[in-house]
């Protein structure tokens, strides 16, 4: 907590919106969100190789073990439902449910104490990976690559490219419809990276300005707004999730002829993989 209070009787705030290069390795930088982001990688990783171990080979269950596993068959149920295959749904749901974890311990590692009062060599030594927009694009792309790689897989090769490029003369609204949909997943990408970065730098901001604002008594006012970060990081998490499941099932569901009584977007599970004109 003193580096708390030492950061928060500086002459001014610092916000940055771009990652800072803290050293390079062979003349590839390597910023502070790099830093805190591997630390992250190796925690996530570790989180589930542990929890796995344990459950396969029936060893004690720690709290964590437990926490886990309840977070972990909770998202499961949530991906079946929408999927409304349970095949299915056990092939994709691992993508995710991992990027829910993954998001949400990065966020934790974000809102830490050691993230901005801990300089190296003049520069933040810490900062969120995911209050990098790199970041936050990255797992976007893996989101809307994922949504097409199944999409590829449940109808095909030309009928995965056929949901977007359509004989314009045979099929001109269909053909119009194609390039919406070619704008709908741009925008997608952009939506969730964006989202998730402006509420991961707009808490960055607001940890900053009232460490900033308390002076001397930032060590007492700051962990209520460490709590609530935390819920919201929480949050983020699980929309995150909750998209990129939605987005895949909408890229496995068939856009035919316009029916007069469409099916539902979402299969049901007595009927797997149905299909629909709906988005």
């Amino acid at each position: 907590m003193n580096q708390l209070s030492q950061f928060a009787a500086a002459d001014k705030p610092h916000v940055s919106i771009n990652a800072e290069t803290v050293f390079t390795i062979n003349g590839f930088p390597i910023t502070n969100s790099i830093i805190l982001g591997s630390i992250g990688f190796v925690l996530v990783f570790w989180m589930l190789w542990h929890t796995a171990s344990v459950l396969k080979r029936g060893g004690k269950r720690t709290f964590l073990v437990q926490l886990v596993e309840w977070v972990y068959e909770g998202l499961y149920g949530t991906v079946e439902t929408i999927i409304g295959d349970k095949k299915m749904a056990k092939t994709l749901a691992p993508i995710p449910i991992t990027l829910f974890f993954f998001i949400f311990v990065q966020y934790v590692l974000g809102v830490l104490p050691l993230v901005g009062p801990v300089f190296y060599d003049g520069h933040h030594l810490f900062r969120s990976y995911l209050a990098d927009l790199n970041t936050t694009f990255g797992l976007a792309i893996v989101t809307i690559v994922a949504a097409e790689i199944y999409a590829f897989k449940i109808h095909g090769v030309f009928g995965g490219i056929g949901r977007y490029i359509k004989n314009p003369i045979k099929d001109p609204l269909g053909a119009f419809e194609g390039i919406l949909e070619i704008i709908a997943q741009m925008s997608r990408g952009i939506a969730l990276s964006m989202r998730l970065f402006g509420n991961v730098f707009a808490g960055e901001v607001l940890l900053i300005m009232i460490a900033f604002l308390a002076q001397q008594a930032a060590a007492a006012a700051l962990p209520l707004f460490y709590l609530f970060e935390l819920f919201i990081g929480g949050i983020q998490a699980y929309i995150f999730f909750m998209l990129t499941t939605i987005f895949i099932s909408l890229g496995m569901a068939s856009h035919g002829s316009h029916d007069e009584h469409p099916e539902p977007a979402h299969p049901s599970p007595d009927t797997p993989l149905a299909t629909s004109d709906g988005r």
